[in-house]
């Protein structure tokens, strides 16, 4: 993988991983203030409001990313910068009838959600109101969207990283202090204090926006050069830029909606089939954890291969016009390598740290509960993950129409198993039926690429054996410390014992497996000869 693409995953999942950890971090505080019942109702508004944001951008960034890139390649930059501008008018347009969808159908929506609303604590007139505020974002993100992705498919990945970071910034200072004042100095209520914390990401998504033009303003000098040294104009109208856009965004917007439309089966059947099942009293804590709380701490390793496929689809998308197939197939084995050698010790040390992990940040109460429902969970992660980089990879090698075959088949399993599965296994049912879900997807995918371009997984098998290897030793010594330190701390029931046990779990895990994958050269090969490595051996030779 070139120094380029690294230095670009570097920056966008370092930028993606901090938004994912502020993002995980800030729901402490929120939780203390709201509760499960304000979590249950911030979850009922941003689900539909996540759906939306990806439906109303229709992939569009990707698929701006990938043009702009294909188009710079072949040294037509002025046709690049009139896809950015046809783009951008069409997201302002479906930006607001998305929000004026979203805004009026909050009703409609709120009844489907609630199922009996006094029993759980909100009314279908709260999650009304917490829906339609959370709406009004739609009107800047997706304009914003193309912007970064127009910055991607000139390989420019700083506006992304560093206005996603500020955004989230801004959000969660609006969430927290809005819930604080209304909860704490003016004794409101939950609905209220909730209503104003979705309204933040219209906050946040303004933050962004100045950010942007920042950059803009800063680049717009060598934008303007680049076009001028242009190959021979190409006659292409804007009815042709606006088809291709949609043939190559329409498709991927589905890798955008794929973990909110599986929750969304949630939204309808959860609640019923919990019920059905005798489970109604932990229905609240439940839904909870697993849709809001505990997806946080699993959305953590996909923030690895979210930032892989934002640097990838561009480079892959020069390779495969100019027709290089073995710097193709090097960037997609590293691509998947990568993801697998980060992800997969990510999820075996939450499962390992589970219970602590959850009660460090989310409380003690029902740990039994909700650790277990986190153990369950976090494979998932690597699920999630593997699909969007092999979603990516499609985009990159323009065969991104079969996310629909794959997206669809998930979605299918997931519907049609979510409600049975419950029914037999409480919470954990959603759980397996997700997984089934994505699994499928992913093999699905899999399939494709190898058939589409003949590609070989071959080397990225064997390095995957070593990755589960290393990783299950990394198992066993959190597991061997857990055993040791747990005759004298308490962390199965006191929160500070938790948040000790984790620090100390995290740090021993972190360094065994990278001390392995170090050694055995595993990290050398998939990441590639980095600086940081470079300087590490040239201090250890002249030490010697």
């Amino acid at each position: 993988m070139s120094n380029k693409i690294l230095r670009g995953t570097v920056l966008l999942t370092g930028a993606a991983f901090l938004s994912k950890f502020l993002g995980m971090i800030y729901v402490i505080p929120f939780n203390e203030l709201v509760g499960d019942q304000g979590g249950e109702l911030y979850y009922y508004a941003y689900n539909p409001y996540t759906i939306l944001i990806s439906i109303s951008t229709i992939g569009i960034p990707l698929a701006v990313s990938k043009i702009v890139s294909k188009y710079n390649s072949l040294g037509h930059y002025d046709i690049g910068l009139k896809v950015f501008r046809a783009s951008l008018m069409l997201m302002v347009i479906t930006g607001f009838l998305a929000f004026v969808t979203l805004y009026f159908s909050s009703g409609w929506l709120a009844s489907k959600f609630i199922y009996n609303e006094d029993e759980y604590g909100n009314s279908v007139e709260d999650v009304k109101q917490v829906i339609q505020m959370v709406s009004f974002a739609l009107l800047i993100i997706p304009g914003m969207s193309v912007v970064r992705g127009f910055f991607q498919g000139n390989q420019v990945m700083e506006p992304t990283a560093i206005s996603q970071v500020i955004e989230q910034i801004a959000r969660i200072a609006v969430v927290l202090i809005s819930a604080f004042i209304v909860i704490k100095i003016y004794n409101g209520s939950i609905v209220l204090a909730v209503s104003f914390s979705t309204f933040a990401a219209f906050i946040g998504a303004l933050a962004s926006c100045l950010v942007l033009l920042y950059f803009w303003r800063k680049n717009k000098q060598k934008l303007r050069e680049n076009v001028n040294v242009s190959k021979s104009p190409l006659h292409i109208t804007t009815k042709e830029i606006v088809y291709e856009l949609f043939s190559y965004a329409g498709p991927f917007v589905l890798v955008g909606i794929a973990i909110p439309l599986y929750q969304t089966v949630d939204s309808f059947t959860f609640n019923r089939a919990m019920t059905v099942g005798g489970y109604e009293e932990i229905i609240q804590v439940s839904l909870a954890t697993i849709n809001l709380y505990g997806h946080k701490l699993i959305s953590i390793p996909v923030t690895i291969a979210t930032g892989l496929s934002l640097t990838i689809v561009p480079a892959l998308t020069e390779s495969f016009t100019k027709n290089k197939r073995p710097k193709l197939f090097k960037e997609m084995n590293q691509a998947l390598q990568i993801v697998l050698f980060f992800v997969i010790p990510a999820v075996i040390g939450l499962i390992a740290l589970s219970h602590e992990a959850y009660g460090s940040l989310f409380g003690m109460e029902d740990i039994e509960l909700t650790g277990s429902l986190l153990a369950w969970y976090a494979p998932v992660a690597l699920l999630f993950a593997l699909f969007t980089v092999t979603a990516a990879i499609l985009q990159g090698i323009n065969e991104q129409r079969f996310a629909l075959v794959s997206l669809f088949a998930g979605f299918l399993i997931k519907v049609l198993f979510n409600s049975v599965l419950i029914h037999a296994f409480a919470g954990k049912g959603s759980i397996f039926a997700t997984g089934l879900a994505v699994g499928v997807a992913v093999l699905l995918n899999l399939w494709k690429i190898k058939r589409a371009i003949l590609f070989s997984f071959t080397q990225t098998l064997k390095r995957l054996l070593f990755m589960v290897i290393f990783s299950l030793i990394m198992w066993l010594v959190i597991w061997l410390t857990k055993l040791g330190l747990g005759f004298f701390l308490p962390f199965h029931e006191d929160r500070v014992a938790a948040i000790v046990m984790l620090i100390i779990g995290v740090a021993i895990g972190a360094l065994v497996y990278l001390f392995l994958a170090y050694k055995s050269t595993l990290m050398e090969y998939v990441l590639g000869e980095t600086n940081i490595l470079d300087r590490f051996r040239r201090k250890k030779r002249a030490n010697r």
